[in-house]
């Protein structure tokens, strides 16, 4: 008997056999436990967006007082040409 005999033979069996039982409580803890999940992503997707939000603002604030695409006021005047 091969190998691929040997693996064919046991999928048969298992298919054949009567399905595993599942205990009752398992459907209960699955739902809980996703309800879990699924409010613990919310909340953490919302914190995401809250974050973003705040750095846009204070991005936009800093932008605003600070003006950085205006060129700074030169430092030295430049040399008088034609008097």
């Amino acid at each position: 008997m091969s190998q691929y005999e040997r693996k064919e033979s046991a999928v048969r069996r298992l298919l054949e056999s009567r399905p595993p039982a599942v205990p009752p409580e398992l459907c209960a803890d699955a739902v809980r436990r996703g309800g879990r999940m699924l409010r613990r992503r919310t909340a953490l997707r919302r914190f995401c967006w809250l974050l973003l939000l705040v750095a846009v603002v204070t991005f936009a604030v800093w932008a605003s007082v600070a003006q950085p695409w205006v060129e700074p006021p030169s430092q030295t005047t430049p040399p008088l040409t034609r008097w």
